[in-house]
């Protein structure tokens, strides 16, 4: 062999085993997270709620502040299935596959306006890696509760913490315990509602969880409550065909129930119902009352996620918006209302 071709030979080596090492890097998990890319996103306003009636404000207990229709560039941006804004306008949203949206609202008065200061960024694991790495989206449930954020995976039937007070977003994700009853939940009909309990309430500690529309054997929606003092099942009664999108505990322990109805002959629709919080216990079937009813005559769209909040001189403020579903056909809208005490 002569020197020449030994060179070569040591080249080609060392080719190899640059190539293997890089195979490797990128078989093993990831546990160095990219940060949160910024992004831009666009705000029309809406100025009335019902476009036939533009100077009506007021709907049932529900008075329209305004709304947004909002859209991105970002490939990223669409999908938002849960939502949580703060008094100050800053919130925290998901899209349903599995990745983190937070901002914040630009007010003109009550009325909002704009989005600003907007990051995304996939939802991690323990691992480091994106929880879609796992095989896991459908990330249709948000909740907050002291600097902890959870979430509920529909189709896996799977709920997730992440200590957002501490990582922001990159939070990593640990798997909360939960009734062997909830993993048999429809592949497409499971977890939509989740609220933490307060404590000082009779549930307080328990997770609020309700499936969109997993039956039980009386064709009721069930509910779970997840560890607290009497955890255990309950159930949602239907009606009209609504399924169960979100659920919000207001500041005077009412526990608010988002519904969406869909049909191609009556297109979208949405609900709004309302329940005491001490009649959610196991074994318990709640109805509550209708506090608003709204079909496509009005400035709707596929309404998914809520949020509800005090604002600086005390009223309570319900945020909604709606999930596109990552189509051209749909909106991306948030609307907010104030809730009149009743």
């Amino acid at each position: 062999m002569t020197r020449r071709h030994f060179r070569v030979m040591l080249l080609a080596v060392a080719g190899l085993s640059f190539t293997a090492s890089l195979v490797s890097a990128q078989l093993l998990p990831r546990t160095v997270a990219e940060p949160p890319a910024k992004l831009e996103i666009r705000a029309k306003p809406i100025e009335a709620f019902d476009p036939r009636e533009p100077q009506r404000t007021q709907f049932g207990p529900l008075v329209f502040r305004g709304g947004l229709e909002l859209t991105s560039p970002n490939k990223h941006f669409g999908g938002l299935s849960g939502i949580r804004v703060a008094a100050s306008g800053s919130f925290l949203s998901i899209t349903d596959k599995a990745h983190w949206l937070r901002g914040r609202i630009v007010y003109r008065g009550n009325a909002p306006v704009g989005i600003a200061d907007a990051e995304v960024a996939p939802m991690l694991y323990s691992d480091g890696r994106p929880i879609t790495a796992r095989g896991w989206y459908d990330t249709e449930a948000l909740s907050e509760d002291g600097g902890y954020a959870y979430v509920a995976l529909e189709r896996v039937h799977r709920i997730l913490k992440f200590d957002y007070g501490k990582r922001g977003l990159l939070a990593r994700a640990t798997l909360v315990p939960a009734p062997p009853e909830l993993r048999k939940l429809p592949s497409n009909k499971g977890i939509e509602c989740l609220v933490a309990a307060p404590k000082g309430t009779p549930v307080g500690g328990a997770l609020i969880a309700i499936s969109e529309r997993g039956l039980d054997a009386n064709k009721n929606i069930r509910g779970f409550l997840i560890g607290g003092p009497k955890p255990g099942v309950f159930a949602v009664k239907p009606s009209d065909d609504f399924d169960v999108v979100d659920c919000v505990l207001t500041p005077d322990s009412n526990l608010l129930i988002l519904e969406r109805h869909f049909s191609w002959r009556r297109g979208v629709a949405m609900r709004l119902r309302r329940v005491a919080l001490s009649d959610v216990v196991p074994g318990a079937v709640l109805e509550g009352s209708t506090l608003i009813s709204a079909d496509m005559g009005f400035q709707i769209d596929n309404m998914e996620g809520m949020s509800v909040h005090r604002s600086a001189n005390g009223e309570t403020v319900l945020t909604l918006v709606s999930d596109d579903n990552f189509s051209i056909i749909q909106r991306t809208i948030l609307l907010q209302f104030t809730l009149l005490d009743q």
